[in-house]
């Protein structure tokens, strides 16, 4: 596996390696577990090589969230990917990301406060300026993504789009623990009861999903079932509970066509999120 820490080492490569087939692209803030490495393998089997990039991305990040504390454990990533048999690691700093002066941003209008970014205002347009910059870093085939990260997806998606990037974007399923609780770098901030608590995220998509196979189809009366869920465990904080089209993230009234059922809530003063597709 070649490890690059910038752009130029990451562009070299790239060009030695264009007669080489289709490359696989997974972009990662570290701290690295089966869903992430579930991605690596969807890549592995859809394309004859695979680059991983490594970055907790600060532009992301709000003044009092959690940048500080992000899991970071690279060597451990380092021995997962290589095992994984990946061929190029992407291991930028953030002065290569964002060199001094840095005043370029690159956002979705429409989307990116949505769900997410209602409650992280600016989240979004961290994290489509720093894939955009990996992309054209990278210049992959394909890039693979977790559904979890649902509005994420819709965003990046989007901008593909607009700014004609030649990129496939592959979604690839949640990988989830035994109760269910969908996996996340930010899983380990929990303690032993905060652990407990957590899959009452999934439990209120369940329900959801249960109610919507009974033939309900009104997304006020679904959602408050999923949050009856939510508020039935007192150590989970409902941030939102939402049923949206999934590519516009528009709420829905009636569930008439394919939609998501999307939970964020806190878990102590973890906050994660968990989603469901419901076929419409």
């Amino acid at each position: 596996m070649t490890i690059c820490k910038t752009a130029a080492e990451m562009r070299a490569h790239r060009r030695t390696r264009r007669q080489g087939g289709r490359l696989g692209f997974v972009p990662t803030m570290g701290a690295l577990h089966a869903g992430h490495l579930s991605l690596v393998r969807a890549a592995r089997e859809q394309c004859d090589s695979v680059a991983v990039s490594i970055f907790v991305n600060p532009a992301q990040f709000a003044p009092h969230e959690d940048l500080d504390q992000y899991p970071r454990s690279l060597e451990r990533d380092r021995e997962l990917l290589e095992k994984e048999g990946v061929d190029l690691l992407f291991v930028p700093s953030t002065e290569e990301m964002y060199p001094p002066g840095s005043s370029t941003w690159v956002q979705v209008e429409g989307l990116s406060d949505k769900l997410c970014g209602q409650s992280r205002p600016g989240h979004f347009r961290g994290v489509t300026t720093v894939v955009a910059k990996l992309f054209h870093i990278v210049q992959p085939d394909c890039a693979f993504f977790g559904q979890k990260d649902a509005a994420q997806l819709a965003i990046i998606r989007r901008m593909v789009r607009d700014l004609h990037m030649p990129v496939e974007i592959v979604a690839c399923p949640i990988v989830r623990e035994a109760d269910g609780l969908a996996m996340s770098s930010r899983n380990t901030y929990l303690d032993l009861e905060q652990r407990r608590a957590a899959p009452a995220l999934y439990r209120s998509l369940v329900r959801v999903q249960k109610d919507f196979g009974g033939g309900e189809r009104n997304a006020a009366r679904l959602i408050g079932a999923g949050k009856g869920t939510i508020s039935a465990e007192p150590s989970v904080r409902l941030d939102y509970f939402e049923i949206v089209d999934p590519q516009t993230l528009d709420p829905l009234t009636e569930v008439d066509r394919p939609a998501l059922a999307a939970v964020a809530a806190f878990v102590g003063t973890t906050r994660l999120i968990d989603n469901l597709a419901l076929p419409g």
